[in-house]
């Protein structure tokens, strides 16, 4: 019953498992703030701290589905402030790239989001949390490429 374990048998609620590529500078450190400052958000998300957001690389993306993840959230530094200079639009192509690969693959493109956040935002960080695992828990759970759970 693999569907009854991403669901939360108190409420009867699917609770779904993102997997979030966080970039060090902006949106890992926006999501440190939020925990320092106890902004609360579902805890939905399995975050993997990478350099920028121009290193993740869309197989990664496509591996985190098929390992198991209901989505994926890549989040980096807003236009024009990233450490690494072109990361984020590095990223930003890539993603638009991306969309037309998952809806060739059958996958529902609303799986993969993508967001800036700053290290000083982290009640936006929180939201977009929010957002990205309500998305998620409208499309249920994601059997398409599934091989394996995510812990």
């Amino acid at each position: 019953m693999p569907e009854a374990a991403a669901t939360n048998p108190a409420a009867g609620v699917f609770e779904p498992k993102i997997v979030a590529f966080l970039c060090n500078w902006c949106s890992y450190a926006g999501a440190d703030l939020a925990g320092i400052s106890r902004i609360q958000y579902p805890p939905s998300i399995r975050v993997i701290r990478v350099p920028c957001s121009g290193r993740v690389d869309p197989f990664f993306i496509l591996k985190a589905l098929q390992s198991g993840a209901d989505g994926v959230l890549v989040s980096g530094c807003h236009p024009g402030d990233c450490h690494y200079l072109t990361g984020n639009y590095v990223a930003r192509r890539r993603f638009a790239v991306l969309n037309d690969l998952l809806e060739f693959a059958g996958i529902d493109p609303g799986r993969v989001s993508f967001s800036w956040v700053s290290a000083a935002e982290g009640e936006r960080f929180a939201e977009v949390v929010r957002d990205v695992t309500e998305k998620v828990r409208q499309l249920g759970p994601n059997r398409k490429l599934l091989k394996e759970e995510v812990a």
